[in-house]
């Protein structure tokens, strides 16, 4: 991680480690970094480390903020640079940032139980039989596990509680039953449907 060297004497170890996101420097004790010392501010400077590098922002300290024998009111610091606030020089011994990601080990459910009938049983629901399979990571699930996202006009996805993608149900799509109702509504047209009567 960034660290600055203070060149102060009876400053702890000497060393800033800086912390990810903003880190406040000053000579009050509500600042990340107290460095005691008559010529800092109460809140000198702000350094803002990310992912990008590292600026240096004053606080509208007194005394100032120098880089390179400049003030400065934001800079962009680099390895090797030499700081100072007030009287009290730093060296910036390193811009190296360490963003760790911590790996997550997601519990493996068991594998589904094959019944003497050929057909599956849920791995994460016993008793309920497998109805679909994930086309991309091929988990296969029940009603319960796969997760519906309904989008506009009506179509239903059905996604992977994994790795959500797609799912496709086990021996193709079902076709829905079609109503007397559905059957007569489309094929037969009722004159007196959608009309006034006459007359009234």
């Amino acid at each position: 991680m960034a660290r600055l060297l203070v060149k102060l004497e009876g400053f702890e170890n000497g060393v800033i480690e800086l912390n990810l996101g903003i880190n406040r420097l000053g000579r009050s004790r509500k600042n990340n970094f107290q460095i005691d010392h008559p010529t800092i501010s109460a809140t000198h400077c702000e350094i803002k480390l990310t992912g990008e590098g590292v600026i240096l922002r004053d606080c509208d300290s007194t005394n100032g903020t120098f880089v390179g024998g400049q003030r400065v009111k934001e800079a962009r610091l680099s390895a090797g640079q030499t700081l100072r606030l007030g009287d009290v020089e730093l060296l910036v011994e390193s811009t190296d940032v360490t963003i760790a990601i911590p790996k997550f080990d997601v519990p493996q459910p068991a594998p589904p139980v094959v019944l003497d009938d050929g057909s599956l049983l849920c791995p994460r629901h016993p008793r309920a039989p497998v109805t679909h399979q994930c086309t991309h990571c091929r988990e296969v699930l029940c009603d319960a596990c796969v997760h519906q996202l309904r989008r506009r006009g009506g179509k239903v996805l059905k996604l992977c509680p994994v790795c959500s993608h797609l799912c496709e149900p086990l021996g193709g799509e079902r076709k829905k039953k079609k109503s007397l109702f559905g059957f007569l509504h489309k094929t037969v047209k009722l004159p007196f449907l959608g009309h006034s009567r006459k007359g009234e």
